[in-house]
Order: C-alpha cells, then sequence, then structure tokens
C-alpha cells in the first residue's frame, strides 16, 4: 500500500459534500432558545451522536488572546448552560479576566450547530457541591489531583498525586476541591444552525435585547 501524499491547497479545497438534510424556517422554531435547543439537543441524542453534549468553549483574556477547547454540558435551564472545571484552569482564569465568552454545539452529522455566548459567571458553592457529589470517585480524584494546564515534568507526577489522594481518602468521601466548581455561560444570543443545499445555510438567531425580551431574527449564511 502506497503512503498517502501530501495534503495540498487543492486537496483541502475538494474537501466539500451538500447539505441536503433538512432546513429551519421561523414557523418551526420553538417559542425560546431552551426549548429549541433542547429539541436539537434531543435529536443529537436520539440519532447517536458520541456525546451530544459535547461543546467548543472559546474564551480570552484581559489580553485579548483567544482559546477554544471542548467541554462538557451539565446543566442546561433558562438562567444558562453549565460546564465544570478547574478555576485555576487556562480557560479559568480567562473567564476571572474576561467573563465573556461563546459556545458552539457541532453536530456535524445532522448538518446543525448552535452557538450561543454571552456572560459568564460562577455558580454557588452549593451547587458545585451538588454536582461535585455525583461524579464517580474516579473524576473526583483525577480532578482534584491535576493542576489543571500546569506544565508537568512526567505523566508519572500526576499518577503519583492520584494515587497519594486514594490512600488519603480510602474508605472516605472526597471533598471537593476549593478550585474546582461551575461557570453558567448567560446567553444573550443563541443561533441556531441548518446546513443547506448550495451553502445557502439558514441562520436563526435568538437575540435578546437590553430590556431582556428576545426576539427571532434570519442571518444571511
Amino acid at each position: 500500500m502506497s503512503e498517502p501524499g501530501p495534503l495540498t491547497p487543492q486537496h483541502l479545497a475538494a474537501m466539500r459534500r451538500e447539505y441536503r438534510l433538512s432546513g429551519i424556517d421561523e414557523a418551526d422554531l420553538a417559542p425560546t432558545w431552551l426549548e429549541q435547543l433542547e429539541r436539537w439537543l434531543g435529536d443529537a441524542g436520539t440519532h447517536g451522536i458520541l456525546e451530544p453534549n459535547a461543546m467548543v468553549l472559546a474564551t480570552a483574556g484581559a489580553d485579548g488572546a483567544v482559546s477554544a477547547r471542548t467541554v462538557l454540558l451539565k446543566g442546561l435551564d433558562a438562567a444558562g448552560l453549565t460546564f465544570f472545571t478547574n478555576y485555576e484552569s487556562h480557560k479559568g482564569r480567562q473567564i476571572a479576566e474576561n467573563p465573556q465568552a461563546a459556545i458552539v454545539f457541532p453536530w456535524h452529522e445532522l448538518q446543525r450547530q448552535v452557538h450561543a455566548e454571552g456572560p459568564v459567571e460562577r455558580l454557588t458553592a452549593g451547587e458545585s457541591d451538588a454536582y461535585w457529589t455525583q461524579r464517580p470517585r474516579g473524576s473526583q480524584i483525577g480532578s482534584a489531583a491535576s493542576a489543571q494546564s500546569r506544565p508537568l515534568d512526567a505523566r508519572a507526577e500526576l499518577e503519583a498525586a492520584v494515587a497519594d489522594l486514594e490512600r488519603r481518602y480510602e474508605g472516605a468521601e472526597v471533598p471537593r476541591p476549593e478550585q474546582w466548581g461551575g461557570f453558567r455561560l448567560c446567553p444573550r444570543a443563541v443561533e441556531f444552525w441548518q446546513g443547506r443545499e448550495d451553502r445557502l445555510h439558514d441562520r436563526l438567531r435568538y437575540v435578546c435585547s437590553a430590556e431582556g425580551a428576545w426576539t427571532v431574527r434570519r442571518l444571511a449564511p
């Protein structure tokens, strides 16, 4: 078998597919962004999307430098979208400096995306405690052992920290570290994107006014 050749600009330009699964019209939308997102999350789960609650989270620090990573949605209500992390991680530090973020759900198999943006707030200690107690013990140990985003000399350093915590809390509950907890993105805009043929995609965006009223706008693709 021959080795694959270099990926040329021509190869990249040829990577395309037509989106023909569906469309979305204003009349199809739920009354609120929350209900619409719950519908599409349900669709993603029904169609076997791997981790349908996986979302790309983009943040920026005080210097304006942007970074992005995938996190898991762990709470959803009218107040916003909730995720959990180490507050001293790179994303945690950026949110502390600049409490604004954007989220994207990339459901490629359904030819759909959802994009939300808005301010980010910390959950209360009680809310973070409530979620912590639901986590598998191994996840609790892992989160407590990891100084997330900090340099490691070797993986053995992390494994030693895990082993130390397992010994320390053998037969006891693992307490939530003070530096670990939840954030909530409180959306000011939520866009539902459905791929269409010839790149004439549907983009319907719920937008919140300064007075708190929501309207829906169609955007050009």
